[in-house]
């Protein structure tokens, strides 16, 4: 028996980031309410982020922008797991990402402080 490829594969997660159209943005929030489907979008994020790396122009508002609307929108199951991608490099393009997430306060309400 043959695997299906996994759907959505990693490249139209890639794209669909690269735009984030209203459009685009209503896809991802469908694509991060399935908990089976956060591989993909994780490996579409990381894809994004190597070619934004890779890019002559580095757009960091817009990589900002986009890390600070993943870590509104994205579920509290997929938090730390942002932030764990958002680390895997010392590129300046991760570093916008990354500072976008830490702008969205998205861990911080997944994962409230504790009071003691």
């Amino acid at each position: 028996m043959q695997a299906s490829p996994s759907f959505p594969d990693r490249d139209t997660v890639a794209a669909k980031l690269t735009s984030l159209s209203g459009e685009d943005q209503a896809w991802l929030k469908l694509l991060m309410e399935n908990a089976q489907q956060d591989e993909s979008l994780l490996g579409g994020l990381q894809l994004y982020l190597e070619q934004q790396s890779a890019a002559r122009f580095l757009n960091s508002l817009k990589l900002e922008t986009g890390g600070e609307w993943l870590g509104t929108n994205a579920p509290a199951r997929l938090q730390i797991r942002l932030n764990e991608v958002s680390r895997s490099s010392q590129h300046p393009a991760f570093a916008a990402f990354k500072k976008g997430l830490g702008k969205s306060g998205g861990l911080e309400k997944a994962y409230p402080k504790s009071a003691l």
